[in-house]
């Protein structure tokens, strides 16, 4: 009920008298509720749970401090209804994720006046308690055990995707539920793409690889990045990684309550912009994870003049992409603390590691 109270509160400093949560991630984050196709009602009257019978016990079991509404036909309707009786004038919905089919059937059951909100319940979630810090270390140890893995297994011969899937399969025999996103496996040149999904490529002795994973336990992410290679690369990697890792940690050593995304970022180009590899470097240095794997705060978009605060977990992932080359990221998950940051995953090298199976 702490998080619904604490959404009751903005909703009466706001001009709305009525809120209605359709986002499943947020509807989850407010009830506990691990289903979908549901919706949170706030009014200044009450606050309900809607969904259908298909959920009838499992909202029982998992729903807490909300009365259970189930509609028969439309969850919007039945959302339009409630509010109505409670008195509401102006119900404010999630902009950024209602659809305009939704909007428009919404808006068709509703007489009052419809406000757009954005980002109510995403505040909230940046700012994680112990409970939620406990899941995503959980779910950061799943990870890692996965990395082990695959250091002792990969070797020249196998192709990306077959890497990535041993390592999804793995992490669920762990107790993941599934993968934070598509598992990245970028080897040799193909690792110079930031976001270069698993192909049926054959790793090749002497290629560099860049392996981006993470794993979902009990609903929260985590997300990490290393580079390493497959016997000896080229020369020029090995610099590189030096540089990269240089920048991960001024990253890690400025995190603090009060940094801005801005400062976070430009100690990463710091590094890498007085190496010479300013062009090579082109995306956000990092970003919230919990429940979504790109949250707020952090160095990317928006956020970029947004003070970190105790409680924010965040990513440090500088990288260098060398075209026809390849290319080096380090990513590393932190937890603002009331005096700096405390980093939940174990540490790179400080030098690139050469695995020889």
């Amino acid at each position: 009920m702490e998080r619904i109270d604490q959404l009751k509160q903005t909703l009466t400093a706001s001009d709305n008298d009525a809120l209605l949560i359709t986002d499943a991630t947020n509807v989850s984050y407010l009830s506990g509720f691990t289903g979908d196709e549901s919706a949170i009602l706030l009014t200044s009257k009450g606050a309900y749970f809607i969904t259908d019978s298909r959920y009838t016990e499992q909202a029982q079991l998992e729903v807490h401090g909300l009365q259970i509404v189930l509609h028969t036909s439309s969850l919007l309707q039945k959302a339009a209804e409630l509010a109505t009786a409670d008195g509401a004038h102006a119900l404010g919905f999630e902009a950024d994720t209602m659809t305009y089919g939704d909007f428009t059937r919404l808006q068709a059951a509703f007489a009052g006046k419809l406000q757009a909100t954005a980002g109510l319940v995403e505040q909230q979630r940046e700012v994680k308690d112990a409970d939620e810090v406990a899941l995503i270390e959980r779910a950061i140890e799943i990870a890692q055990k996965g990395y082990e893995h695959v250091l002792a297994t990969i070797k020249p011969g196998m192709t990306e995707l077959a890497v990535a899937t041993d390592l999804d399969f793995y992490m669920r025999s762990l107790g993941a539920s599934s993968t934070s996103f598509e598992t990245i496996v970028a080897s040799g040149a193909r690792s110079a793409m930031p976001h270069g999904a698993a192909t049926d490529r054959v790793i090749e002795d002497g290629d560099i690889i860049t392996l981006d994973w993470g794993c979902i336990y009990q609903g929260y992410m985590s997300d990490l990045t290393r580079t390493f290679a497959v016997g000896t690369p080229d020369p020029k990697l090995d610099e590189v990684y030096k540089i990269v890792y240089a920048a991960n940690r001024a990253v890690a050593k400025l995190m603090a309550p009060g940094v801005t995304g801005r400062e976070i970022h430009e100690a990463a180009h710091a590094v890498i912009d007085g190496a010479g590899y300013k062009q090579y470097f082109g995306h956000g240095t990092g970003h919230g994870i919990g429940l979504g794997i790109h949250e707020g705060p952090g160095a990317w978009g928006r956020y970029m003049n947004q003070k970190q605060v105790p409680g924010n977990v965040e990513t440090d992932e500088p990288g260098i992409y060398l075209p026809e080359i390849g290319g080096v990221r380090i990513e590393d998950d932190l937890l603002i603390t009331p005096d700096g940051c405390r980093q939940l995953t174990m540490s790179a090298p400080p030098e690139l590691l050469h695995v020889n199976n």
